[in-house]
């Protein structure tokens, strides 16, 4: 298994649940904990660092399974030989080393290319990491001066080479944080009588924003947004470089604004480009069995998987548990016929909205579906909480049945 942050820890634990002694299960993982990024927004708000506040110990876990875990960087896969080299990253200067394997489950996630948008490090802010998080929540917490906000995303180049026909071309990787981010912003203006959600622009690359939640959901949004007074920039194609002023977008436009927060483009790490199971772009290629039709004894999960579009929790989540089944069936324990359905996305979010409210998406129109609900008001919020919290609990192994639950009890839930 390499990776151990959502989706790599929750594969391992449930690969684990499903096969017991029958599997030798190695994790590699350049850190020994993860960042609850979903929540990290919510944090920023409250003025809590959330290098603090949303710091979940992994090792531990992987330990009381019975999993090995080396604190090491992923640098090299070999297909052909069923080999993985990396390095371990507790100590500088380690020496390289390799492990083979029979079966490889890939979730190492992106890298996220905040280093490809000129002027980003000195001007720009998010909410994708620990440290960005803090830097943000100290600036607006002790610096903001009262001037404009703009939020939005830069372009995601996804990869096209072996892409199904039924998935979608997305503009960026997810927009679910800068819905959050826009709507959460304006209630902390308000809260502190510092302005509303007039001073708060969103830009989206894409033809409109959150493109993956539907037509319905977003039109639903943006006829909130303009009753609201949010500015709203859509087609801006990529973010050319952040400035002490403003933002300069690729469609020639600009954005004046004292506060930056951009959502970036998901970069595959760069071994896997050249690889034999990956895309043009670096995307390990599955079916929707999530293994590599040229190596079935590769999985990929989360966001390093090329069918993960947009790059969102709930996706990763569902495929941890088709690889666990399938890889259970593989040695012997679970019955071929018991292997269950296959990989088919839906967009499930819950998103904060400041004040103890939240909103809730459930749509698959995107991919052709006919599922789409979108409520607002103080149970999407509870349920946001109550995941945090039952995963820091289950150590990363939620119930089976709980997601199916939680949106059971969405869906049907009466609008307030």
């Amino acid at each position: 298994m390499l990776g151990s942050s959502f989706a790599g820890l929750t594969t391992a634990r449930f690969i684990r649940a499903r096969c017991g002694d029958a599997v030798d299960l190695t994790v590699v993982d350049r850190n020994p904990y993860l960042i609850f990024v979903p929540n990290i927004p919510m944090e920023v708000f409250a003025n809590h660092d959330p290098l603090v506040s949303m710091h979940m110990e992994t090792v531990r876990f992987h330990d009381h399974d019975g999993n090995r875990f080396f604190n090491a960087a992923v640098t090299a896969i070999d297909p052909d030989h069923k080999t993985v080299s990396f390095v371990p990253t507790d100590r500088a200067g380690s020496a390289s080393e390799t492990i083979g394997y029979d079966y490889l489950v890939i979730a190492l996630g992106n890298q996220l290319a905040y280093d490809r948008i000129d002027g980003f490090g000195e001007y720009g802010d998010t909410v994708s990491s620990g440290y960005y998080g803090d830097k943000l929540r100290r600036k607006l917490h002790h610096g903001y001066r009262g001037g404009p906000i703009a939020i939005g995303s830069a372009h995601f180049h996804q990869g096209l080479e072996r892409k199904p026909d039924w998935m979608p071309v997305a503009a960026a990787a997810c927009e679910g944080p800068p819905l959050e981010l826009a709507l959460s912003m304006a209630h902390w203006l308000e809260e502190r009588q510092m302005g509303d959600a007039r001073k708060v622009i969103l830009f989206t690359p894409g033809k409109v924003i959150a493109e993956d939640a539907g037509e319905a959901i977003v039109t639903e949004f943006l006829d909130l947004a303009t009753s609201m007074g949010f500015g709203y920039k859509a087609g801006t194609e990529d973010v050319v470089r952040v400035g002490a002023d403003g933002i300069d977008l690729a469609n020639g436009e600009s954005i004046e604004a004292e506060i930056k927060i951009v959502l970036p483009d998901w970069v595959p790490h760069a071994f896997l480009r050249e690889l034999p199971i990956t895309d043009e772009q670096g995307f390990v290629v599955t079916g929707t069995d999530m293994a590599n039709p040229d190596h079935p004894e590769i999985f990929a999960v989360g966001d390093a998987a090329a069918l993960t579009v947009p790059k969102l929790g709930s996706l990763g989540h569902q495929q941890a548990e088709i690889v666990a089944r399938h890889i259970a069936a593989a040695v012997g324990r679970l019955d071929g016929d018991k292997i269950g359905d296959r990989y088919r996305p839906e967009v499930v979010c819950f998103g904060d909205m400041g004040g103890h409210k939240g909103f809730y998406i459930h749509s698959d129109t995107w991919y052709g579906g006919k599922t789409s609900v979108f409520k607002m008001g103080y149970a999407p919020w509870a349920m946001k909480m109550a995941f945090k919290e039952m995963y820091f609990r289950s150590g990363g192994r939620p119930a089976s049945w709980g997601e199916p639950a939680a949106e059971a009890t969405m869906d049907h839930l009466p609008l307030p």
